[in-house]
């Protein structure tokens, strides 16, 4: 597909930092595409592909409810950078660690554990607390 040029009126603001990309939008489009990014950082977004890029997201088989763009924002191989997305396996999706980063140790991580989500609930907010202090 062409390289689309998204315009800051394509974009529905549905609040403060939530905007979206209709999947009206474009014919193939699965389900919206949906950025979060305050009014400072609009400007950005359309600095470089990473829309079009999240809106090509948004025609992948067995997408869930919206491709999302994290602040973060911007241009990648396929995927933008800051790009999140889950598939539903029955409909055609796939397991990915990351849509991006993986594939060149960009420091995205995948880990596993052999415990139910039962199991784990006591933990949580340790873990969590340890990994925050482990990757600031």
């Amino acid at each position: 597909m062409e390289n689309i040029v998204i315009h800051r009126d394509h974009l529905i603001k549905i609040n403060d930092y939530t905007y979206e990309i209709p999947k009206t939008y474009r014919s193939d489009m699965i389900v919206p595409a949906r950025v979060y990014a305050n009014e400072a950082m609009m400007e950005d977004l359309f600095a470089d592909r990473a829309l079009w890029q999240l809106v090509n997201m948004t025609t992948l088989p067995g997408i869930a409810k919206y491709a999302f763009g994290m602040p973060d924002i911007h241009q990648g191989y396929g995927f933008p950078i800051g790009g999140v997305a889950a598939s539903m396996l029955d409909e055609g999706g796939i397991i990915s660690p990351g849509g991006i980063g993986y594939d060149i140790n960009c420091g995205v991580r995948l880990l596993t554990v052999a415990m139910s989500a039962t199991e784990l609930k006591p933990y949580l907010d340790k873990l969590a607390m340890r990994i925050f202090h482990k990757v600031t």
